[in-house]
């Protein structure tokens, strides 16, 4: 074990996950309420494209145990699998240790800042154990003999690179049940190397964009490992809006670096319209998955050729200030960063927590929107013309620190998830985390209208308490 590693540092997130589930039909229904007489908001997830897949069980595993707090717990350890939306699988470690897997949850490919890797100077390290271990080296005699971990199993390869993973990831105790797979934690441990995130396997940049009608709205960059991705246009196909190269030539596909416009003919009314891209690939390792319903955050080991997709949006006027909205997770500030970009002829003015802020024209500006951890979150932010967009989820950005034996339940979930097992309703889904019950935050709900130039901010606070 490194000694130097401290799990006590790290903040605890255990009962906090169910405040926070509480407050995501709250906050649903404040929004609803400052945007009643307008049509609904484009519901807009973090993402910047990727992979989107739903995890399914532990698929090859052994036992490990976690020594905290003067005691001794026993989780499995191993590789779960997901399925990938629209066709393919992935393979994926876990990076969150002590929070449960939730049954069926869904999960984003993210960017390890809006992540509990954020931050972390060891995460490149969990990049190189990925590289140098099950799945991706599958000539176990070989990598036996590196470890001197001899008649290494599948089962004990996947346990021991989760094990070492876990040191890294969440500054764990932990070691393997198995002999041989401890040999390869140690192994893998001792010889990690820093090496630097991968890249995306798709993503458009940016999200957003906003103009006149009869310009071209972009341009919205192609990034991406696929040698090509289609694209679609928006889908009513009435509105006249094409997508198109720098040239103004209508296209169907593109490469990475490959810069897409939006072409809206100049009588076309107010209004907006999204292009969606989408390749099969498969999805660097070392690509972090996160989940929108507390799910314990995931790495990707391996990858089959996979569909990916990403979205951007354009809102366009003929006057007036028209802005562009997007958001990202930030766990380096701990919060959400909002940018808003105008490409309108004035000013586009609002309020937010409680500070005013204004976008001249021509100009973008991010702000940050702090956020307890573990805190549910839903802006709905209104513009000119009828334009409005909706952020939701939650912040989930570090580890937790302690085990604790109570059950933690996610809200509105149809079963609970328990502390280093399985409940009932998941008999077939292994749980590597383990939770505990830990004070709760539940923190701020937040609905944000911004219309015009005014802006109106509810805010309303909940706190339950603490938990022995």
């Amino acid at each position: 074990m490194l000694s130097s590693f401290s799990a006590s540092s790290v903040r605890g997130r255990g009962a906090a996950r169910l405040a926070a589930a509480a407050l995501v039909s709250g906050l649903a229904a404040v929004s609803a309420l400052t945007a009643a007489g307008t049509a609904a908001a484009d519901e807009l997830p973090l993402s910047r494209g990727g992979a989107t897949a739903t995890i399914g069980e532990l698929k090859t595993s052994g036992a490990a145990v976690i020594h905290e707090n003067g005691e001794d717990k026993q989780v499995p350890a191993g590789l779960f699998e997901m399925s990938v939306d629209n066709g393919g699988t992935l393979q994926t470690y876990c990076v969150d240790l002590h929070n449960p897997t939730q049954m069926d949850a869904k999960y984003q490919e993210t960017p390890w800042s809006g992540t509990s890797l954020n931050g972390n100077p060891d995460a490149g390290r969990i990049r190189w154990i990925l590289q140098n271990s099950y799945p991706q080296v599958n000539d176990l005699a070989a990598l036996a003999a590196k470890a001197g971990a001899s008649g290494l199993t599948e089962q004990d390869a996947a346990a021991g690179t989760q094990v070492a993973i876990w040191r890294y990831s969440d500054g764990a105790d932990v070691d393997a049940v198995d002999p041989q797979a401890e040999k390869l934690a140690d192994y893998l441990q001792r010889n990690a190397r820093t090496l630097a995130e991968p890249e995306a396997s798709l993503t458009l940049d940016p999200p957003a964009v906003s103009g006149h009608a009869g310009e071209l709205l972009g341009p919205v960059t192609v990034h991406t490992n696929a040698d090509s991705v289609t694209v679609t246009p928006p889908a009513d196909a009435t509105s006249g809006v094409l997508v198109v190269d720098k040239d103004g030539k209508e296209i169907t596909s593109a490469a990475d670096g490959g810069e897409l416009f939006f072409d809206v003919p100049e009588d076309t009314a107010d209004g907006s319209a999204a292009l969606t891209v989408q390749a099969s690939t498969t999805v660097p390792v070392g690509r972090a998955f996160a989940s929108e319903t507390r799910s314990q955050t995931q790495i990707l080991a391996g990858s089959s050729e996979s569909t990916v997709s990403a979205t951007a949006t354009a809102n366009w006027a003929k006057t007036g200030a028209i802005p562009a909205l997007s958001a990202e997770k930030n766990c380096a500030e701990g919060g959400v960063d909002i940018t808003a970009a105008n490409e309108g002829d004035e000013a586009f003015t609002f309020q937010l927590m409680g500070v005013e802020h204004t976008i001249a024209a021509g100009a973008s500006q991010t702000v940050t929107i702090p956020l307890q951890e573990d805190q549910a979150y839903d802006f709905t932010i209104k513009g000119p013309n009828g334009y409005e967009k909706r952020f939701k989820g939650v912040l989930d950005c570090r580890t937790q620190s302690s085990v604790g034996a109570e059950t933690a339940q996610t809200l509105n979930e149809p079963s609970p998830a328990t502390a280093g097992g399985t409940s009932t309703a998941t008999t077939d889904l292994a749980d590597t985390g383990a939770s505990s019950a830990t004070p709760v935050i539940a923190g701020i709900a937040i609905a944000l209208v911004v219309a015009g130039g005014a802006a109106v901010l509810f805010v309303r606070k909940k706190r339950t308490p603490t938990q022995d």
